[in-house]
């Protein structure tokens, strides 16, 4: 594993227009981001023509061509976590136009993390619920983003984000409630 001044170094260098250290700093949080990957696979499951080495390389080409640049560690795992959220809940769209539906039940929030496998509806309405949620308030939907689709700890989590865990905790106790309720409506 890099050292974290190693990482911050090259984040930095690359926050100054250093396009090499961008190249230089992915290899090197390659490990953490194939886990990263591990974990929004086993938990959002997805197609099989998507496996964990292929949302990985996705996501780092996103990673690679981003707009903006990483300011730091954290906000680089912030951008990696969206950046899988994005390819899982497009892969889930084309799964949804082929299939139409095919007559998918209705599930709460808490139903859904536990038991999202294959389930492409439910992690559309997710991500538009999210979405719905990042306009009310930022904070709640990075914290549901970062533990939901980067399966994250609360510790981590809370680390990721600058916040002390008992913040953090109470972002994702009011964001999930308020997510459930939406699922509720829109089914």
């Amino acid at each position: 594993m890099p050292s974290s001044s190693e990482v911050t170094r090259l984040l930095a260098a690359a926050h100054d227009g250093d396009h090499a250290a961008l190249g230089a700093v992915l290899p090197l949080l390659y490990a953490e981001l194939h886990a990263l990957a591990h974990r929004q696979r086993r938990r959002l499951g997805g197609p099989a023509t998507l496996n964990t080495t292929a949302l990985l390389h996705e996501a780092y080409e996103k990673l690679a061509h981003h707009d903006g640049t990483y300011a730091s560690r954290p906000h680089f795992f912030r951008v990696a976590a969206y950046a899988m959220r994005q390819i899982l809940v497009d892969y889930a769209r084309a799964q949804l136009t082929a299939k139409r539906g095919a007559g998918e039940a209705a599930t709460t929030f808490d139903e859904w993390a536990v038991a999202g496998e294959g389930r492409p509806a439910e992690v559309v309405a997710i991500d538009e619920a999210l979405t719905r949620l990042a306009a009310l308030d930022a904070r709640q939907a990075q914290v549901v983003e970062l533990r939901y689709f980067g399966g994250f700890t609360l510790a981590e989590t809370a680390d990721l984000l600058g916040v002390s865990p008992s913040t953090a905790a109470r972002a994702w106790t009011v964001a999930r409630a308020w997510l459930q309720q939406a699922l509720r409506d829109a089914s």
